[in-house]
């Protein structure tokens, strides 16, 4: 057995149709913060179970429902969810299967001391010259492995 989890961030106020098509048939979806408006909270619910987090950016009063971190426990994997790594208390990071970020606007997808570093990039507007793309995680009872998926825009 194993579950799908979409891996959205910064999308700064733009949900894009390429990246609500790349979400379908996902088990569940996490917005790793930056979200911008309120409506896209809305339109990703609508796709799957959605775990959102805050990003730097969403200060207005309708995000502040939101939390600055998340857990997620998904077929025994541990999954901690933090807008930038940066912020992230280095002595409790080995305990978390998964560590999903976004911020940095860049893709990772990387392994270091047992911990998958998740950070699916941006899906909003581009930013200098990096792709747009999302993220999802592959979740099952022994392994969690990730995929940057690069949206055509």
């Amino acid at each position: 057995m194993f579950k799908t989890i979409g891996v959205i961030a910064d999308t700064h106020g733009l949900l894009r149709p390429a990246a609500i098509e790349a979400l379908q048939g996902v088990d569940a979806i996490i917005h790793a913060g930056d979200i911008g408006k309120e409506e896209i909270v809305h339109e990703l619910v609508q796709i799957a179970p959605l775990t959102v987090i805050r990003g730097n950016i969403d200060t207005d009063a309708w995000a502040q429902t939101y939390p600055d971190t998340a857990t997620l426990e998904i077929l025994g994997h541990s999954i901690y969810i933090i807008h930038n790594l940066k912020d992230l208390d280095v002595s409790s990071e080995h305990r978390f299967s998964v560590v999903v970020s976004g911020h940095s606007h860049s893709p990772k997808n990387e392994v270091k001391d047992k911990t998958l570093y998740f950070n699916p990039g941006s899906a909003g507007p581009r930013r200098f010259k990096l792709p747009v793309t999302i993220g999802k995680l592959s979740v099952g009872e022994g392994k969690v492995s990730g995929e940057i998926i690069r949206l055509d825009i």
